[in-house]
């Protein structure tokens, strides 16, 4: 699930060693401007956040019944489902299945939770051939990278690096001419897709009412890995169900246009249960495996808010640090605004203390979020739990801010010593450098330098 370097500044000088950024931020501003368009056209998009973040929201707070009847109703129509607590549950489940069943070969569609649960390195050191069948998944896989955006997984890369992945792993001539790379991933999948015998995908959201989960997609890999092959499996995480069909139009009113700018996907497919007698396409089997994984205990904490996420990417896009820093940079499956706040929550502050803290609190990610999630409310939260995680010398700081901003006749001196040190490191106004632990602030930036006169001095002075 992490990359490498380890540390949140080892990743984000890595980002920039590679040039990632400069993809990031010209690719995530292009979603964002889709999305204001999107938006502005759709009189009712406000209304819609509402009635969106409401049906999460009621769905969590009954999340065990409805978790019920979902599973009720797939194995009414002959499906199987499985509960899995962790990831190695999970994909026990669907390694001993396909194994079970002599599958060799295995076709999926983009799923963020098999992500985060690791599922292709579990299948192929099972001796399975997995392959990615989303466009963007296909070339990471290719790459032997990770996503660096929910909804558009090589965010990070130009055509020319996509040619040249295609040249390196596929034996083809270079190319950079998009239509040629979509002929050349065409063409080397669709042999994938009639000999592979299980498909496995993720659900945007899964329907209690009857059993049915929705795939969103813009290509038709959804609809072929979930109807071609003889065994589908559907990985759910469990918070992503929504009460009946017409919670799910809401839904999908709000993610095409939060994620990519469109009124509604290309492929918004519905799928539930195996084939049925007397159909002509379909799968034999029909197994969802349902996976908590860190998410109920996120349900009962602080921040379980972070739950009412429909992964649509909106954040990402919005936020100043994503734009700056890359997907990578965040050294898990989820990255951006809901990134610092899922990736702690589900896998612990131990190790990811570093991201609460890696955001300016500036609220664009909450103003774009199509159900309304007050992530910046949530990071506080965190930051709170992991003060113990400080470096020493930053809680030192905030210590010694505490003691002097109450206490009138320090605060007056430290400010004017403030004043001093400006004159003495400033030139023109800026502080180009500052030595010791405060060097950090100067490395890719200038600073203001202070005022060489505080303000109650300047106003103590007008009213004299």
């Amino acid at each position: 699930m992490t990359t490498k370097p380890v540390t949140f500044r080892g990743r984000i000088r890595e980002a920039f060693d590679e040039g990632v950024p400069i993809a990031i931020d010209r690719g995530a501003r292009g979603h964002y401007n889709k999305r204001v368009e999107a938006s502005a056209a759709f009189q009712e998009m406000e209304e819609m956040r509402d009635r969106a973040r409401l049906i999460r929201a009621e769905t969590l707070s009954k999340l065990d019944q409805y978790l019920a009847q979902f599973a009720d109703s797939v194995e009414s129509r002959g499906g199987s489902v499985f509960f899995a607590a962790d990831a190695a549950e999970a994909n026990d489940y669907v390694v001993s299945l396909a194994e079970a069943e002599k599958v060799n070969r295995i076709v999926k569609v983009k799923s963020m939770v098999t992500e985060e649960l690791r599922l292709n390195a579990a299948l192929e050191a099972a001796g399975m051939d997995v392959v990615e069948t989303d466009l963007g998944e296909f070339i990471i896989q290719l790459a032997g990278e990770t996503p660096s955006h929910i909804i558009a997984p090589v965010l990070h890369k130009n055509r020319q690096a996509v040619g040249e992945t295609f040249a390196e792993h596929l034996g083809v001539e270079y190319t950079d001419e998009p239509t040629e790379l979509n002929d050349i991933a065409r063409g080397y999948l669709r042999e994938r897709f009639l000999t592979a015998e299980m498909g496995i995908s993720g659900a945007n959201f899964a329907v209690a009412e009857d059993g049915a989960i929705a795939l969103v997609t813009n290509e038709g890999n959804g609809r072929i890995s979930t109807s071609t092959p003889r065994i589908h499996i559907a990985m759910v995480g469990m918070e992503r169900l929504v009460r009946d069909r017409e919670d799910l139009a809401v839904m999908f009113e709000v993610l095409a246009r939060s994620a990519t700018g469109q009124k509604l996907s290309v492929y918004s497919n519905i799928v539930s249960g195996p084939r049925r007698p007397g159909e002509p396409d379909g799968p034999d089997q029909f197994h969802v495996v349902i996976v908590d994984n860190g998410r109920s205990a996120t349900l009962g904490s602080s921040v379980a808010e972070i739950l009412l996420c429909i992964r649509c990417g909106a954040c990402l896009n919005a936020c100043p640090v994503y734009r700056h820093v890359g997907g990578h940079a965040y050294g898990s499956v989820y990255p951006g605004p809901i990134g610092k706040v899922v990736t702690p929550s589900l896998f612990g502050l131990e190790q990811w203390h570093e991201l609460p803290a890696a955001s300016p609190l500036c609220g664009a990610c909450e103003e774009v979020c199509p159900v309304r999630i007050q992530i910046p409310k949530l990071l506080v939260e965190l930051r709170n739990q992991t003060t113990d995680h400080m470096p020493w010398g930053l809680r030192q700081g905030v210590v010694w801010y505490a003691r002097i901003s109450t206490r009138p006749s320090l605060f007056r001196f430290v400010t004017r010593m403030g004043g001093w040190v400006g004159r003495v490191l400033g030139r023109d106004g800026w502080l180009r450098r500052i030595p010791f632990v405060l060097k950090g602030w100067t490395e890719s930036r200038e600073l203001p330098a202070p005022a060489p006169e505080t303000f109650n001095d300047w106003w103590r002075k007008r009213g004299a």
